[in-house]
């Protein structure tokens, strides 16, 4: 089965890719993990807003406070849909590390004994998989509260070694935050006996789908995770928008990391409580023009099928990882077959620092990301100063991944590897 798009037709919606690069090349962009490119329908969006409905939102009874409103909370609606959530557990903030603070912080600031609230003795599960964005936030609430962290291994593969789960969450454990695809490595986490297992010790699972909610199906209902969060843009939205999913009774329960305006049920001049969730969690004036370009995003991944989206992005890798297969001294880091990965390969070039390799392949309009990724504890683990990534999207099909190839032959013919 095909997916139902065309990658070189889908391009002609990005005006990026009418970019010429360094040398006369054509933009061949495999930088998607980082950040995606923007439809013209999400610039379009944001500029619509701005141009036509600007104003305040939830603070004015003039028209425009009523077409902002109705436009920003018209986003959260398509959101919830997205994640086949309920519309009240969609929170707006600037982003998916912003999402995941909000969540420590706030279980930071619970009174003790509440469900989440944390103590001495309390555990923190996570994994050598993590993004910083999903580790040093339960870094420092483990410090705040003396809780202590553990977490899952990886194995020679580049998958979470799950043979010592019931040693890990014991019923000490009072939060599992893992990664549902490894930012780094493609790996794909079979969170399902994890939650499973989570939830028979009472323990909170938060899932980080960043690299998830952008390339297949996300369903918060049927994952069973207590809270998810994603970036707007990863997936092909906005800078400055993330999103914060949470079970609605609980949100309902937690303490606000940030206060102010527009959070508050009522206010005096020495006591304050809070609305209900969403706005409790949504201090000051949101992201709103931001909120509707993720809208019109969401709305572009729908339109493309998510089912399509991921059938295609699993045949590109596949195509990708035989390409690889065939590279003297080129070494796949992670999965090296397509089975529980995402469109993302890390490789190292034996000779060559990763970053020379990206400023070899820039001479030809190749965009990949090099270094560390944000995942120090992970390149300590694989015994790596860093990788070459290339990620792959929607716009990519094996015409980029034939100029990855050809571009790294280069590299290695200009460094005599």
């Amino acid at each position: 089965m095909k997916p139902m798009f065309t990658p070189a037709e889908i391009r002609k919606d990005f005006p990026i890719f009418a970019k010429t690069m360094r040398g006369g090349n054509r933009l061949v962009y495999l930088d998607s993990g980082a950040t995606s490119q923007k439809p013209i329908s999400v610039l379009n969006a944001e500029r619509e807003f701005y141009e036509l409905h600007n104003a305040a939102v939830h603070r004015g009874a003039h028209l425009l406070a009523e077409e902002a409103s109705s436009a920003y909370e018209g986003a959260r609606e398509t959101l919830a849909k997205f994640l086949n959530a309920e519309v009240d557990e969609v929170v707006f903030t600037k982003s998916a590390t912003e999402s995941i603070n909000a969540i420590a912080y706030s279980f930071g600031n619970s009174a003790p004994g509440s469900k989440f609230a944390l103590k001495a003795g309390d555990r923190i599960v996570l994994s050598e998989l993590e993004h910083h964005a999903n580790l040093i936030p339960w870094q420092q609430l483990a410090k705040r509260t003396g809780a202590e962290i553990v977490w899952f291994p990886i194995d020679t593969e580049g998958r979470l070694d799950l043979s010592k789960t019931d040693e890990l969450i014991t019923n000490r454990t009072k939060i599992v935050a893992l990664t549902h695809q490894s930012n780094v490595l493609g790996t794909i986490v079979p969170i399902a006996k994890l939650v499973e297992a989570a939830h028979a010790v009472g323990a909170l699972f938060i899932l980080d789908a960043c690299q998830s909610a952008p390339h297949f199906q996300i369903d918060v209902k049927e994952l069973d995770v207590d809270f998810l969060a994603f970036s707007g843009h990863k997936a092909l939205g906005p800078t400055g928008v993330g999103i914060l999913w949470g079970r609605l009774e609980y949100l309902n329960e937690m303490e606000p990391f940030l206060t102010g305006g527009s959070m508050i049920e009522s206010v005096t001049m020495t006591e304050a409580t809070w609305a209900p969730a969403p706005k409790r969690f949504e201090a000051g004036v949101p992201n709103m023009a931001q909120a509707v370009g993720l809208a019109a995003a969401v709305n572009y991944l729908d339109s493309l099928g998510m089912a399509n989206v991921a059938l295609h992005e699993k045949e590109l890798t596949s195509y990708a990882l035989k390409k690889f297969s065939d590279l003297d001294g080129v070494n796949v880091i992670g999965p090296k077959n397509n089975i529980d990965r995402g469109a993302v390969i890390s490789f190292e070039i034996a000779g060559i620092h990763p970053h020379d390799v990206g400023q070899v392949l820039d001479q030809y309009g190749i965009a990949v990301r090099t270094g560390h990724h944000c995942a120090w504890p992970l390149m300590k683990k694989l015994g790596l100063v860093g990788t070459t990534r290339a990620s792959f999207y929607v716009y990519n099909d094996e015409s980029d991944v034939d100029a990855l190839i050809s571009g790294i032959s280069e590299a290695k013919k200009y460094f005599k590897v």
